[in-house]
């Protein structure tokens, strides 16, 4: 690999250090800062001052649009004016994240240009094809990217199938790389029946975690689903889902009655909290390209239930590092219940899964691999 120091273009319209909205946000700030360790990075993104954070310049545009995909086009030829403003000494690498950014690469595409999918539009609606002029409008911008890109990047193998499938992208263009996380973030110590009793929950009671968007895709109506199935075998089990969208309602109404609490959108340390909290983590998506929250909960060394989609069945191996269950209710409840019958699984399975976060998934050796992309054009 060339020690040759890169000028490296980043655009991602999320970080976290301006407008946040999920984990798309972690994964493009910290891939910016592990390779600003090494080279010069430049990052473009939506906001309202520029600023330099851990050795990354960002350079931000407040776009505006009637609908999403007229904000982003406006993202995208703000964000490509603030970039000709800095590439007097030529940018090496151009690299985009998602859909949003697709039309500043097409107004770039005669650069060396880099295109990393994190998911898809149809995987975002869980795997359900939509009828809607936005969907298809997106979808579209997803297809012209692994058409222009002179390398593609998938965060996990299921991912790059499904981008193969949908949109006949060249096989051999696409490289599979996945995300990574600051394991040091999560690996603290916190007393858990402190942080258990804020919540009116018994140090003793077990808690079972959900933290994710309230969407369809992220399946915590499967969860919700597999409640009383828990219930009737644990009485005293505590449920907490936290986050936000669009389901968050309808769920409060169907879980009336039940041992159940929606804090709603939480904090970074609280959502730390809440992790040491929990004696279970579940990830019930129906369709989950990585899925961020399994090396957290595994970086706070929590055994995990996820659902047999993905990058989760991918990066999962049952029995091993967690339990990997079908998306219904019934294996979600069984994964549940084998923990709860289990102490010694609970433990031996997390302790499985945070052995792995040092082996795969920390950013300098994810940073390398993107090298060894960006060296490929």
């Amino acid at each position: 690999m060339s020690e040759t120091r890169l000028k490296i273009a980043i655009f991602c319209w999320e970080s976290l250090y301006s407008d946040r909205v999920g984990g798309l946000s972690n994964a493009a700030t910290y891939l910016a800062q592990s390779l600003a360790k090494k080279h010069e990075v430049h990052f473009f993104t939506r906001g309202d001052q520029d600023f330099e954070m851990s050795g990354v310049f960002y350079h931000v545009w407040r776009p505006y649009g009637s609908n999403v995909v007229e904000y982003c086009s406006d993202l995208s030829h703000g964000l490509v004016n603030r970039f000709n403003q800095y590439d007097e000494k030529p940018f090496d690498i151009l690299h985009f994240h998602d859909w949003h950014v697709v039309e500043a690469m097409h107004l770039l595409s005669h650069r060396r240009t880099i295109f990393t999918y994190h998911s898809t539009e149809f995987g975002r609606n869980g795997g359900v094809h939509g009828d809607w002029w936005e969907y298809h409008e997106i979808c579209g911008k997803e297809w012209y990217a692994g058409q222009i890109a002179k390398r593609c990047v998938a965060v996990s193998g299921q991912l790059k199938q499904e981008v193969i499938d949908l949109y006949k992208v060249d096989p051999g263009n696409i490289r599979v790389i996945p995300n990574g996380v600051v394991k040091e973030q999560f690996d603290v110590s916190i007393d858990q029946g402190a942080i258990k009793k804020t919540y009116g929950i018994h140090y003793l009671a077990p808690l079972v975690l959900f933290v994710g968007r309230m969407v369809y895709q992220k399946g915590p109506d499967i969860l919700v689903d597999a409640i009383p199935m828990i219930l009737n075998r644990f009485w005293n089990a505590q449920f907490i889902l936290a986050g936000s969208g669009g389901m968050k309602d309808w769920l409060i109404n169907r879980t009336q009655g039940m041992p159940v609490q929606f804090p709603g959108f939480i904090t970074d340390s609280e959502y730390v909290r809440l992790l040491h909290a929990s004696d279970i983590v579940v990830i019930p998506s129906r369709n989950e390209p990585f899925g961020i929250v399994l090396l957290e909960a595994w970086s706070a060394n929590r055994p995990v239930v996820v659902t047999r989609v993905g990058g989760l069945a991918e990066n999962v191996e049952h029995e091993v590092t967690g339990l990997v269950v079908d998306p219904t209710a019934d294996g979600i409840a069984w994964g549940v219940n084998h923990y709860l019958e289990n102490q010694n699984e609970r433990t031996r399975l997390g302790r499985g899964g945070y052995n792995q976060v040092d082996r795969r998934f920390f950013w300098d050796s994810i940073a390398e691999q993107i090298m060894n992309v960006y060296n490929e054009t």
